[in-house]
């Protein structure tokens, strides 16, 4: 069986590649309120999953990571 830290971790790192290839191939744009939700949401997994491993560099990056989403979508305007 697959230990949760490689789960949750995995389904961060999915979410973050989602959203960068997504924003590359024009569909999302970098100010928008799915591709920052996005990058919230992976990098609060990813940090999860960093936490589970006891691995400090990586909890304080994609905390920041995060963090600075969720900073943009606060910014965002609604329509």
């Amino acid at each position: 069986m697959t230990d949760p830290a490689t789960v949750i971790g995995s389904l961060g790192v999915g979410v973050l590649l989602a959203a960068f290839v997504l924003n590359g191939a024009g569909v999302l744009a970098t100010r928008g309120r799915s591709y920052l939700a996005l990058n919230a949401i992976g990098a609060a997994l990813a940090c999860w999953a960093s936490v589970l491993l006891d691995f400090a560099p990586f909890v304080v990056l994609e905390a920041v990571w995060c963090a600075a989403a969720l900073v943009g979508l606060t910014r965002v305007r609604r329509p």
